[in-house]
């Protein structure tokens, strides 16, 4: 036998009294945080299970709150809070609007709604957008980290897609606390593998073994044990020191020159996760642990961004700063803009999305180039690639997802449009050298983590980064401070500026990297060296390859024809074209030469092969020169070019004299050789034509097909959009029913059991009952009814009248339309063919609703107590004898029998009655009567001893007795009244018959 713990009770409030309680207190905790951590967990599909376990193992008395956010369907009717009432003896309630949230409670997200918090009250609004877009965990988790900053901790169970992983940046950005259930024990793994990928998460468990981890963790925090970190304390500063010189050895980063409230609050939360009570410990762990410095270095950039983030400050940029920036440029001007600190990427790219609609706006295209720069190398490689979790719905407009964003299953992926307007690239503001000829920079949230010092060192940086007329774009939370001077403020509100002119004194060219102490402290170990670009180097390399080889004059190109390099005397060839400068190969080539170098440059930029044309005639002043043109492909060199050709001039003759003109002795040229030159143009024109009409035909078969391939490409975009639609909606109703089935399928296995239970108890009577349904076809028997009717578990549904029984002169169904028509008992002494007696009784079936469905028939055998009655009528037995057979029948019947006096004090019982509730002789005799039934029924016992008490005998009262371990017992009772032999009252006789509840 399983023995459980018992658990403590807890009085139970309903939703509505908490809301009362609460609404009193509205403004005494207008703007407080609670004192407790508020746990948020979020769960989808296969999310019940890790429910159930994880509330298995938690204390009804941790001080923590809990609030449970699941994907659950709007239609259904949730049961989890049932559900996870039978794992805990916390109070469980489904959240009502306005509901305070208190310690050692669990809350339930309600189907159908988004839920925030403020000030420690839940709130309750409806959900915005279709039901695939619908992300509650990550709604909820922001909100959470908004409203309890430190005190919040998030924990992400089974499920798929990437709910809650965007949430759980934001809670780790507020020096919150994360856990994640480990993908092994996850029915689906999607939620949790993406909240792992953040590299954010503290601690990756099974449900069952979180809440040990997690109260060792809050009773940590909660007494603040280990060292308070302050700026005082010339400890704490020693061991500052230490840690940042061990980061920039791991990670080549300083960060001496952060904030130090950041810096106090990442370190403490480091402790708090391994428990080290003094910081000189924690140097002394980062030293021994790579793994740890990589996740103090990655808690310190944590990048709290977001598509749009302030989202009216890039409607204002788009609608007011960038025309103004635009304006009166050309087209194909190039617009460079530089966001430093870009994290992941979302800020570049929405700057990205914002320039293009601008573009669009304004019907100008202009050649933007953003650069996004971070220190955090796996950051920046999330950026490049452009992928990012579905949750970005929550940011992201659906114009906007449609125009830039192509959808996968569980992520979107920036457009290549989009993709090839930005530049990504790992740099430290501090050390390395900024970009320049900015039209504009945009740092937002970053320079709140620099101290004022390393500031005043940033601003004139960006001054002299900037051109004339650019903007600088802060956070809200930002301003230039002492650079003022610097910058002119062209919105206070968003933080929009312009740098001010210094004609007078120019800003010097800054020199990197920057001078902060611990670089300071370091520098004299340092030397730098100049930097070698690698274009020298190529065309150093590309000269020394052509200086060693036998070549005639020759000159290098890359695709465009452009001049790279040139070798050898090129004269005879070559000339400066007339206007302005230029280097181009076609441009420079002198008569004769032009049209076979173009086709031969074409050629080649197509097949890659060498190409010869021998014979042109090159015409100078001089005259005119045979020479043989060779084009050939040359190797890529990394110049940063895909088609470098090296051009050949080969004379046909090795020297290189013009050929001697003919004196003209004749008045005119030979006439064979003008009507040969009059045939070959002739043929050339025609040979022209026909080329011309095949292309302008070959043009407009591709125009045709175009368009109609352009129609075929917009219907299956549209296609395509629809079936992403009906994609996500199919998800979400696929996860819905997984949780509503996981529900389901727990109730199902409880109705099991109580079947069990039900079946059981049926047989453990042995009294043989019959359930018939209101058309009166069966639909349940015990087994104990076979010995009267020929019944087996295949005739369930049959009319009860399609069988025969041993009951004489008995119509079971007319007996039941009665009790139907009635709604009354019937009670009558039957017998079989077989000489039994029984005691049938027919009664209404009730539903839990109290609906009648049907009719409970029982047989009781009473053949032995018939048997005695007559026998005892019968004999002339003195009243002792019949006292001592009295007392025979009283210790061996099959019934319980107790014997209470008048007072109804229990003063004898018989062994069924001591089996049967498991009370000890001794414990029985002397309670009352009373005290073995339940106070609902008290008023029903105390009137059948009364009616006893004078005469009257009451049969067959319902009502139940206690048993010993607490349970109560559904029991029929008959009370008679014992003489003795002056035929005075001397007890009264209670006899029980087991009997399930109808």
């Amino acid at each position: 036998m399983t023995i459980r713990n018992k658990k403590k009770v807890i009085k139970r409030s309903s939703p509505d009294q908490i809301n009362k309680q609460s609404a009193t207190s509205d403004f005494s905790l207008f703007n407080k945080k609670t004192t407790f951590p508020i746990v948020g967990i979020g769960a989808s599909a296969g999310g019940l299970e890790a429910f159930e376990l994880f509330f298995e193992a938690m204390p009804p008395d941790s001080g923590m709150a809990f609030i449970l956010v699941s994907h659950l369907d709007p239609s259904h009717t949730s049961i989890l809070p049932e559900l996870i009432q039978k794992k805990t003896s916390m109070n469980v309630l489904h959240v009502a609007d306005h509901m305070q949230v208190q310690p050692d409670h669990v809350y339930v997200i309600p189907p159908g709604k988004e839920m925030a918090i403020l000030n420690g009250y839940l709130k309750l609004m409806e959900v915005s957008g279709s039901r695939g877009t619908a992300l509650p965990i990550d709604s909820f988790f922001r909100s959470l980290a908004q409203d309890q900053r430190s005190n919040a901790v998030c924990i992400i169970f089974s499920g798929t897609g990437t709910d809650g992983t965007l949430g759980l940046r934001a809670i780790k950005g507020e020096a919150g606390m994360a856990m994640v259930q480990d993908e092994k024990s996850a029915k689906y793994d999607g939620m949790p593998r993406n909240a792992i990928a953040t590299g954010l998460v503290d601690y990756i468990l099974p449900p069952a073994k979180m809440p040990e981890q997690l109260i060792s963790f809050s009773s940590y925090m909660m007494k603040g044990s280990g060292d308070k970190i302050h700026d005082e304390d010339d400890k704490i500063q020693n061991a500052l020191q230490k840690i940042f010189i061990l980061l920039r050895s791991s990670t080549n980063h300083d960060f001496s020159q952060y904030k130090k409230n950041t810096i106090f609050r990442r370190i403490e939360r480091r402790m708090h996760v391994h428990q080290i009570v003094d910081i000189t410990s924690y140097v002394r762990y980062l030293q021994e642990s790579e793994r740890e410095r990589h996740i103090l270095f990655k808690d310190l950039l944590i990048g709290v961004t977001s598509f749009f983030r302030d989202g009216t400050a890039f409607e204002l940029l788009k609608e007011k700063y960038l025309p103004v920036l635009f304006e009166g440029k050309p087209d194909e001007y190039q617009v460079r803009i530089w966001v430093p600190g870009c994290s992941s990427g979302e800020e570049v790219y929405s700057i990205a999305m914002i320039a293009r609609e601008c573009m669009e706006m304004m019907d100008h295209h202009y050649n933007i180039q953003i650069f996004g720069t971070d220190i955090d190398e796996e950051a920046i490689n999330i950026a490049r690639a452009g992928i990012y979790p579905d949750s970005i719905v929550a940011d992201v407009s659906p114009e906007r997802l449609k125009s830039f964003f192509i959808k996968d299953e569980h992520t979107y992926q920036i457009k290549k449009v989009i993709r090839e307007m930005v530049v990504f690239a790992t740099q430290n503001i501090i050390k390395d050298p900024p970009f320049t000829r900015l039209d504009m920079l945009c740092c937002r949230n970053l320079l709140i983590y620099f101290t004022q010092d390393l500031q005043k060192l940033l601003f004139p940086i960006f001054h002299y980064s900037l051109k004339k007329d650019g903007i600088l774009f802060l956070g809200s939370s930002e301003t230039t401070g002492y650079a003022s001077n610097l910058f002119t403020c062209l919105d206070k509100k968003w933080k929009f500026f312009t740098p001010i002119a210094s004609a007078n004194s120019p800003q010097a060219v800054p020199h990197f990297p920057l001078h902060t102490p611990l670089h300071q402290a370091m520098s004299h170990k340092q030397t730098t060296h100049p930097k070698v670009f690698d274009e020298f180097k190529t065309q150093k390399l590309l000269k020394s390859i052509i200086a060693q080889s036998d070549l005639p004059a020759c000159v290098v190109i890359d695709d465009q024809a452009n001049i790279i390099y040139i070798h050898g005397r090129t004269g005879h060839f070559l000339e400066p074209a007339e206007g302005e400068i230029s280097t181009n190969l076609l441009a420079m080539a002198r008569h004769g030469i032009k049209t076979g170098l173009t086709n031969a440059i074409h050629k080649v930029l197509v097949s890659h092969q060498e190409t010869v044309i021998k014979g042109l005639h090159v015409k100078t002043y001089d005259g005119l020169f045979d020479v043989n043109l060779i084009v050939r492909p040359l190797p890529d060199f990394e110049t940063g070019s895909s088609g470098i050709m090296m051009v050949i001039f080969e004379p046909v003759s090795s020297d290189l004299k013009p050929q001697a003109k003919h004196a003209v002795t004749r008045e005119h040229e030979k006439g064979d050789e003008y009507e040969k030159l009059e045939h070959e143009l002739q043929y050339t024109k025609e040979n022209l034509q026909s080329t011309i009409e095949e292309l302008e035909n070959s043009n407009e078969e591709l125009m045709s097909a175009n368009e109609e391939l352009q129609s075929t490409n917009e219907e299956l975009q549209s296609t395509n959009e629809e079936l992403e639609t009906s994609k996500e909606e199919l998800q979400s109703l696929n996860e819905e029913s997984t949780t509503v089935n996981s529900e389901l399928q727990s109730r199902i296995d409880e109705l099991i059991k109580a079947n069990d239970d039900i079946k059981n108890l049926l047989d453990a009577t042995e009294i043989a009952t019959i359930f018939l349904d209101i058309n009166f076809e069966l639909s349940r028997f015990t087994s104990t009814v076979k010995n009267l009717f020929p019944l087996k578990y295949t005739d369930i549904g049959r009319p009860i009248k399609h069988f025969s029984s041993t009951l004489v002169d008995v119509d079971l169904q007319s007996l039941a339309a009665k009790v139907l028509e009635d709604l009354n008992m019937i009670e009558l002494e039957v017998n079989d063919n077989k000489q039994k007696t029984y005691r049938m009784r027919l009664r209404p079936y009730r539903t839990i609703n109290n609906v009648i469905d049907g009719v409970v028939i029982t047989f009781e055998d009473i053949t032995q107590i018939k048997l005695i009655e007559a026998q005892l009528e019968a004999s002339s037995f003195s009243f002792e004898k019949k006292l001592t057979m009295m007392s025979k029948v009283f210790m061996d019947s099959a019934d319980p029998i107790i014997i209470e006096d008048l007072g109804g004090t229990i003063i004898d019982a018989n062994s069924e009655a001591i089996n049967s509730y498991g009370w000890s002789r001794e414990e029985i005799i002397g309670k009352h009567a009373l005290d073995l039934s339940p106070k609902e029924n008290y008023d029903q016992m105390k009137n059948a001893l009364d009616q006893c008490l004078k005469g009257t005998s009451v049969r067959n009262l319902e009502s139940s007795y206690l048993h010993k371990s607490g349970k109560f017992i559904p029991v029929l009772l008959t009370f008679s009244l014992l003489s003795g032999k002056n035929g005075k009252p001397q007890a009264i006789a209670t006899i029980a018959k087991n009997y399930p509840a109808s």
